[in-house]
């Protein structure tokens, strides 16, 4: 009988943990939700925490919570972006598949993500994620969910598609800082009529020929 008043008690307590995980995740895309919502009005400078806590209907406590300050909401819709982006890939992995279109595929998934948005807000986004660059590094969860294309570099590697010599770790980061300064470029005019996701696909598919050639050199 005490077995079974345990058994009781731990599926409660874990239903009671899944609840206010679900309540915890719904909060913070709730403040996300009313920031985007307020940045793409009022813009980012002109709009404070007490507005956020406002439209989302929190205290500024529970704001604190979640997020040191205003800018932390701001790289999390960073993280949001390269989230998608990663289930773009992942979904493109479970059938044939080339390296090439999947990145032109997750990177059109983001520009379209982008132009919802003001300008000016973007810039502000890669901005902030260079602040966080430091922490990202020391961070292994955070790291894993702003590598845009290291599940993708990881698979292509062992179906061949990239030389077993090339270090897809450091790959994946010098296609990271494309994505990001080609963000920044595109925000601010850079590329003038162009597609961002067809320049900066470009780009990372001749970085990758790049490492493919320079690792059969070597041989």
């Amino acid at each position: 009988m005490p077995d079974g008043a345990d058994t009781v008690t731990a599926d409660s307590g874990q239903r009671r943990a899944t609840y206010q995980r679900a309540r915890s995740h719904e909060t913070k895309r709730a403040l996300v939700a009313a920031a985007m919502a307020l940045w793409r009005t009022n813009g980012y400078a002109q709009t404070t925490v007490a507005d956020i806590c406002r439209a989302a209907g929190v205290s500024r406590a529970l704001f604190y919570f979640y997020f040191p300050a205003k800018e932390d909401v701001l790289f999390e819709v960073g993280l949001t972006s390269t989230r998608a982006a990663q289930k773009t890939v992942r979904g493109l992995l479970r059938n044939d598949y080339d390296v090439e279109v999947v990145i032109a595929r997750a990177l059109r998934s983001l520009e379209r993500s982008m132009a919802r948005n003001p300008r000016d807000l973007i810039v502000e986004t890669i901005l902030e994620g260079y602040r966080h660059e430091q922490g990202i590094l020391a961070d292994d969860e955070t790291a894993l969910g702003a590598d845009m294309f290291g599940e993708l570099f990881a698979a292509a590697q062992a179906d061949g598609k990239i030389a077993a010599q090339v270090d897809v770790s450091h790959l994946s980061r010098l296609a990271q800082m494309h994505v990001s300064e080609g963000v920044r470029r595109w925000a601010i005019g850079g590329f003038g009529d162009r597609s961002f996701a067809d320049v900066v696909t470009g780009d990372i598919a001749a970085l990758i020929t790049g490492f493919n050639v320079r690792s059969q050199d070597r041989r």
